[in-house]
């Protein structure tokens, strides 16, 4: 039976829980658009090479003493270099191959990032405590998980901080110029190629925040971000996929969505990825830059 009814201290807390699932989302998918701006095709790896991040940071807080804000920062690190790696060692050979070839090198990314983690920590689920109390916090009368204001507060933080990288810092804006016209770029001694592994290596960092604030909320597993990885491109091309904007708002979007269909629909949680890609698809049919994209029409 659906509730006819609710009061607006549930509607808060559904709202700010769906915010902090939608902050995940929209960090992963902000990854997925930085990688699609240079390369023009889809990670499909960037889910996993969060998970495996997410791996190393539980490795550091059970096995070697680290606090859970050390190893967060000591992840991003790992997770940059691991992002500048793999554009460097496995895509950049293929950088004048198709895009399907690279969607296929990605796939086979994501199986091997996979495989990884299922050999180095076993295919079991585990516990990945995070820095917030699950203890309800009162605003105003209503009560709000830590956790969860604590996974929007950081998830805005870190899509603040790569705003203003790309915004106000020259190396930033060599990169939004590599993206947009790499051969004008070469011509101003932009280095080009370095600029995409850059992309990648924030990409990662994005995708390992995404992670790390997902893990307490669900178990940490080989598997568990695989869905995430759906709704996130179902957010990037709802918000458009060359739209960095698009991609939070589209995330932020989706998660609220979700929750409310949940809360007072009577959605089940075997239900919502469901309606993810039914979201996908409907952008596609019907408005296929995304809210916020452009179309871009060429003259021939």
């Amino acid at each position: 039976m659906l509730p006819l009814a609710f009061s607006v201290s549930e509607l808060a807390q559904q709202v700010v829980f769906g915010l902090a699932m939608g902050g995940v989302y929209a960090s992963l998918a902000l990854a997925l658009v930085l990688i699609y701006r240079t390369t023009r095709v889809v990670n499909f790896a960037q889910g996993e090479m969060a998970m495996f991040t997410t791996f190393i940071a539980w490795t550091l807080t059970e096995n070697h003493g680290f606090g859970f804000w050390a190893a967060f920062f000591v992840t991003i690190g790992i997770a940059f270099l691991l992002g500048v790696g793999v554009e460097r060692i496995v895509i950049r050979p293929f950088g004048h191959a198709s895009h399907l070839t690279i969607i296929l090198v990605t796939i086979a990314l994501f199986v091997v990032f996979n495989g990884a983690a299922q050999w180095i920590w076993s295919p079991e689920s585990r516990a990945f405590l995070g820095p917030f109390s699950a203890q309800p916090f009162d605003v105003g009368g209503i009560a709000i998980a830590r956790q969860d204001l604590g996974v929007i507060a950081v998830t805005l933080i870190s899509v603040t901080i790569l705003w203003a990288f790309f915004r106000f810092t020259k190396l930033g804006l060599a990169m939004r110029a590599a993206a947009i016209g790499p051969d004008q770029s070469r011509l101003l001694g932009v280095r080009v190629p370095w600029m995409y592994a850059l992309g990648w290596g924030f990409a990662a960092v994005l995708g390992a925040v995404s992670g790390m604030m997902v893990a307490p909320i669900v178990f940490l597993s080989p598997a568990m971000m695989q869905a995430v990885l759906i709704y996130a491109f179902a957010a990037a091309v709802l918000g458009g996929i060359e739209s960095p904007v698009g991609a939070v708002v589209g995330g932020l979007l989706l998660g609220v969505g979700t929750t409310l269909l949940g809360a007072y629909a009577g959605v089940t949680p075997e239900l919502e990825l469901p309606i993810a890609f039914v979201v996908l698809v409907l952008v596609l049919l019907f408005r296929p830059a995304g809210l916020f994209g452009r179309v871009i029409v060429r003259r021939v």
